[in-house]
């Protein structure tokens, strides 16, 4: 069983998934139908849409070194306030749990989003 894609309701979903594909290192290629999508990978998709109100939701991706490393620097070029934690997204820290790197940070829409590199 695999998670093939989930909607990431969005005040804009175009400015979502650009900023979305920006951070993670992927491409953002236009609007198909009705989504704004995201390819992480060959399994799951990231389908950005309009809302004009939702809560916060929280996704976290499992990524490698030298992935962790592109998002974290692409991270600090743009300016996105991180943290090392759910609690603290914003203290300027990554944690080191299990042995490996994770922060959290909100996107455009304040979904925390997180990476780390042990699971």
């Amino acid at each position: 069983m695999e998670l093939n894609h989930t909607i990431v309701p969005s005040r804009d979903k175009e400015a979502a998934a650009r900023f979305f594909a920006e951070i993670m290192g992927l491409t953002y290629d236009g609007p198909m139908g009705h989504f704004a999508p995201v390819a992480v990978n060959d399994a799951l998709t990231m389908d950005f849409d309009n809302a004009a109100d939702f809560k916060s939701h929280h996704y976290a991706f499992k990524v490698t070194d030298d992935e962790f490393d592109g998002i974290f620097t692409r991270i600090k070029a743009n300016g996105v306030t991180y943290g090392s934690g759910p609690f603290s997204p914003d203290n300027g820290e990554i944690n080191t749990r299990q042995g490996g790197r994770g922060f959290y940070w909100r996107d455009i829409d304040g979904h925390l989003m997180e990476v780390l590199t042990r699971g």
